[in-house]
């Protein structure tokens, strides 16, 4: 990982406020988080600077978050890119849907912070060790 050794994180969402707190939660963190607003803007970012995770909405303008998924899945520079599904269109869609279009986990809107960064730890494997001398 170049010059640093905080995970990258993908954060997308069309919501301005939810983009926001996202990306200053998982800043204070210490991860080195881009953001995107729509689904082009999305790919073009993962593609230029591939992450390590993408938190990926599903209802977005230009391409929604399958599609991403999708683009992300077949392109072999973020083929193995942790896929976190954030979105509101309820959790029986949700649960069906997000192993199809490959992502590793979701979660519905309304989320709780605390665990989306419990599922962020698991993927990335972060977070799962006591802090030894700060």
């Amino acid at each position: 990982m170049g010059g640093t050794d905080a995970p990258r994180i993908l954060v997308v969402d069309d919501t301005p406020e939810i983009l926001a707190l996202i990306e200053s939660r998982l800043k204070r963190r210490g991860f080195d988080v881009q953001t995107a607003a729509d689904g082009e803007q999305a790919l073009a970012a993962a593609l230029g600077r591939p992450p390590d995770l993408v938190v990926l909405d599903i209802m977005m303008p230009k391409r929604s978050g399958w599609e991403v998924a999708r683009a992300l899945r077949r392109d072999p520079a973020t083929k193995d890119t942790k896929i976190v599904v954030l979105t509101a269109i309820g959790e029986a869609v949700n649960q069906m849907t997000s192993p199809i279009y490959g992502a590793d986990a979701f979660l519905d809107k309304p989320f709780d912070f605390a665990e989306l960064e419990q599922v962020i730890d698991k993927l990335l494997g972060t977070g799962s060790e006591p802090e030894q001398g700060a």
